[in-house]
C-alpha cells in the first residue's frame, strides 16, 4: 500500500540529512487515512494528468500514482527533490519538476503548463499509447498544498490555461474560509468574488493538526474546487474581470464610488451602473456580491470597448 508512515518520513530526511523547513511551509501529512480520502475525493483515473505541488517525500505521490494517472509534480526543495528523484525518477508515468510552482504573485510557472500539455498528449486518443475509443484525460490538482502558496496558485489554475477539471487538496482553515466567504463579512474579499464565480466549493473534511509532522498552529481543511464550464460562469474575459474586482478591493475600506474615479466612466455612467447592478452608492467592495461583480464589471467594460 502507498504512503508513507511518520516514522517513514523521519527515515527518509534523517537518511539525507534533511529536516522539515519551515521557510516551504513543510507539513507532512502523516495520516494515512485523510490521504486517502483526498485521492478518492478528487476521483482520479488512469487517463487523467494530475498536478501535486509540494511533493515532500512523494508520499501522496505513490498513492496518486498506483491509481494509473500520470503525475506532474513540483517540488522547490533541492533535498526533496533528491529524493524523490531517487524513489520515483524512473517511473514512467512520474514527472518531476524542480522549482516553484509560481513564476509570481499571479502567474503559473510556464514549464508546468507545458509539461501538463505534453503528458496529456500521452492519453486518449491523441496519443502514442492510445486504445480504440479512449478519451484524453483530464487535468487535476491533488495536493497538501503549501500555505504560503495556496491562495495565488489556486486562484491562477481556477483560469488558467490548460483548466483542470479539479482542484483537490488540503489547505489552511482560514484560507478556505475566505473561499467561502459571504459579502459582508470579514474573511470576503476578492478572492472570494473570484473563487465563487468561477467554481463550486465542497469541504470535504477538517483536518486537525495532529494529521501532520510537524504539527502546524491552525487547523486546516481538505476540499474541491470544481471549476465551472465557460458557458455557466456569466463573464465574457476572466482575466480582465479578476484584474477589476482585485484593483476596487485595494482600497477595501473606502467606498466602491473612490475606485469608480480610475474607470474613466462619467459619475452619471458610474452612477447608472451601480443602479443596474443593485449597488449602493455608498457600498463599500466588501458589501457587493459576486453576482452583482459580475453585473457591474460587464457594464463597465461595455463602456471600455466602445
Amino acid at each position: 500500500m502507498a504512503g508513507q508512515t511518520l516514522s517513514e518520513i523521519r527515515g527518509l530526511l534523517a537518511a539525507a540529512g534533511l529536516a522539515p523547513r519551515q521557510r516551504y511551509g513543510q507539513n507532512f501529512l502523516i495520516d494515512l487515512n485523510l490521504m486517502r480520502k483526498l485521492v478518492a475525493a478528487a476521483e482520479v483515473k488512469p487517463h487523467d494528468v494530475v498536478l501535486e505541488v509540494g511533493c515532500g517525500t512523494g508520499s501522496l505521490t505513490e498513492m496518486l500514482l498506483e491509481t494509473g494517472a500520470r503525475v506532474v509534480g513540483v517540488e522547490i526543495d533541492r533535498g526533496l527533490q533528491a529524493i524523490l528523484r531517487e524513489r520515483l525518477g524512473a517511473h514512467p508515468r512520474f514527472t518531476l519538476i524542480q522549482g516553484d510552482a509560481l513564476a509570481g504573485k499571479h502567474e503559473i510557472n510556464p514549464l508546468v503548463l507545458q509539461v501538463l500539455a505534453e503528458r496529456r498528449t500521452e492519453t486518449g486518443a491523441a496519443g502514442p499509447h492510445a486504445t480504440a475509443g479512449t478519451e484524453p484525460g483530464r487535468y487535476k490538482l491533488v495536493a497538501n498544498l503549501p500555505y504560503d502558496i495556496a491562495t495565488p496558485l489556486l486562484m491562477e489554475l481556477l483560469y488558467v490555461t490548460p483548466r483542470s477539471e479539479r482542484l483537490t487538496c488540503t489547505i489552511q482553515k482560514e484560507v478556505a474560509e475566505r473561499l467561502a466567504a459571504e459579502a459582508g463579512t470579514e474573511a470576503y474579499g476578492p478572492v472570494s468574488v473570484v473563487t465563487q464565480t468561477l467554481a463550486d466549493i465542497r469541504l470535504i473534511a477538517i483536518v486537525p493538526p495532529t494529521a501532520f509532522w510537524p504539527r502546524p498552529q491552525v487547523e486546516s481543511v481538505m476540499l474541491t474546487l470544481r471549476p465551472r464550464p465557460p458557458e455557466d460562469v456569466d463573464v465574457d474575459d476572466v482575466p480582465a474581470f479578476v484584474r477589476f474586482v482585485r484593483g476596487a478591493f485595494v482600497h477595501r475600506r473606502k467606498m466602491l464610488r473612490k475606485a469608480a474615479d480610475h474607470w474613466g466612466l462619467s459619475p452619471a455612467d458610474t452612477m447608472a451602473a451601480f443602479g443596474r447592478a443593485g449597488i449602493s452608492w455608498e457600498a463599500r467592495p466588501e458589501a457587493v456580491t459576486p453576482a452583482q461583480w459580475r453585473t457591474l464589471h460587464r457594464d463597465v467594460a461595455s463602456h471600455w470597448n466602445r
